[in-house]
Formats: C-alpha cells, structure tokens, sequence
C-alpha cells in the first residue's frame, strides 16, 4: 500500500437507524443503495451508513487515476464529516479489501470488521484469471463483458425469480464512468492483502458464497486464518453477490457476530 494518496474526496452518503455506527461498504461499480436489503434488517440495531465510492453514483468523479490507499482516505474523510470516533466496517468485494486496509492504518477508528466476498491469498493462477478479465475489459470494454461478471455475481435461480435486481445491477455498472469502473477493478485485481493483513488485530467477520468463483471458500479460509479475531461463514447455494441475493440471511450473520464477539467483557 504505497500509492501516493490525492486530496480526500467527500463521497455522497446516507445514514439509517439507531445503534452504533456501521459503515457498509460497497464493490465495484455498485452503490450505497446496494446494502438497502441488509441496512432494512439492522437498522433497528445500528446506525447504518452506506456511501458511494468515489467517481460512483452521486459522489464526486476523481481528477486523476487512484489506488487503495485514497479510497481508505475516502472513508477516513467520511468518519471525519460524520463526526463519529469508532465504527464497524463492513466491505464487500472491494469494500471487503477498503475495510481491513482502513483498520492496518487507523486501527483505533475500527470496532469490528466484515470481510464479505472478498479475495486474498491468490495463487498465480488465481490472480492471471482476474487479470484477464481487467485486460479483456480494456480491450473490449465494460458493456461486452457484463455478461460473464453477471453470471459470476448471481444464481441462475436468483437471476431467473428477480431479473429486476440483475437488471439495476447491470444498470449500475454501465452508468458508472468506464474509467473508474476499469481503475476500481484493477485496484482489485491487484490488491493483495497476504503481507500486511496479520496486523490486523479487530474482530473480523469472513463471509463468503459457497459458489463464489473468484473470492471461494478456499480463499476466505486463508483470510480467517491470517486474521487474529476471526470467524469464517460460508453461505451455502450463493455466488458473489450475496448482499443482493441473500440480504436477509447476510445481515443475520452480521448482527450475530457482532453481538457475540464484540460485546464480550
């Protein structure tokens, strides 16, 4: 993590509920709106606060090209705005890298992490197949490609009951600018958190979909066990988007873990 970091960017945010504050942060091409599922089931628990990456939906496009390092520095900019002291993250895909990247440098903002379809520990074969997908995007572009990450994200199940939430999936990415879709992409095709991620020392929560190709159960057993606090959920019969396709069960597992790890005496 040694990309030069630009100016902060105050990103478009939203806030719902009572409790503690929980951040949710979203992937590639998505939105704040994505976690509205999961934010309707702990609301009652949490103050959910959601937000659009930069260069995503209603926040500001950045002016130059940007790494892991800004969007942490994004998320630290929203903590300020806030005006809140500590809060659980919770990041999928991406956001499942931003989190722990945010706790290795502000380890005492952070009460609890979720690591949610996330990837680390690629082996070279792991991390040729997303680099080829980058590379396929960036000759072909995003739109000839949506096809294939829509058949990764969601059950053929899922896609044929709710072709209503694929299509405002496939709608996010395709009215979120190509090159910050291509530069969020890359970042995380590129981002491995293997050297660094044993420091960090929050209660952290892994949860992956048990037919999610890209972030498997076989990587997400080598994040938990580079974790210090950690607790392993696959979710059985899920891809990648579980925090579309299984909203109700994911925030489940949330409430769960944080309730039995980080209130114990």
């Amino acid at each position: 993590m040694t990309h030069q970091v630009f100016e902060r960017i105050h990103c478009a945010y939203k806030s719902d509920g009572d409790g503690d504050p929980l951040v949710l942060v979203h992937g590639i091409g998505a939105r704040g709106a994505s976690w509205g599922g999961v934010v309707n089931s702990l609301k009652r628990n949490f103050r959910c606060i959601t937000y659009d990456l930069r260069g995503h939906g209603d926040s500001p496009l950045p002016n130059a090209p940007f790494g892991l390092d800004d969007l942490v520095e994004d998320l630290e900019a929203l903590r300020i705005s806030i005006g809140i002291e500590r809060m659980h993250v919770v990041g999928h895909s991406l956001g499942g890298m931003i989190g722990p990247a945010y706790a290795y440098k502000y380890p005492d903002r952070v009460i609890s992490l979720g690591l949610l379809s996330t990837a680390a520990f690629r082996s070279e074969e792991d991390s040729a197949k997303v680099l080829a997908i980058v590379d396929a995007m960036e000759k072909q572009g995003v739109e000839p490609m949506l096809d294939s990450l829509v058949q990764r994200w969601f059950t053929d199940e899922f896609k044929a009951a709710n072709p209503e939430v694929v299509q405002w999936r496939r709608e996010q990415v395709l009215t979120t600018d190509e090159r910050i879709f291509l530069n969020v992409f890359r970042i995380y095709a590129e981002t491995e958190m293997a050297p660094w991620l044993h420091q960090v020392r929050v209660p952290s929560l892994i949860c992956t979909g048990e037919m999610d190709g890209g972030c498997s159960p076989r990587l997400n057993q080598k994040i938990a066990d580079a974790l210090p606090h950690s607790s392993l959920v696959v979710l059985d019969g899920l891809k990648h988007a579980i925090q579309l396709e299984a909203p109700v069960r994911l925030a489940a597992e949330i409430k769960l873990f944080i309730e039995s790890q980080v209130k114990k005496p």
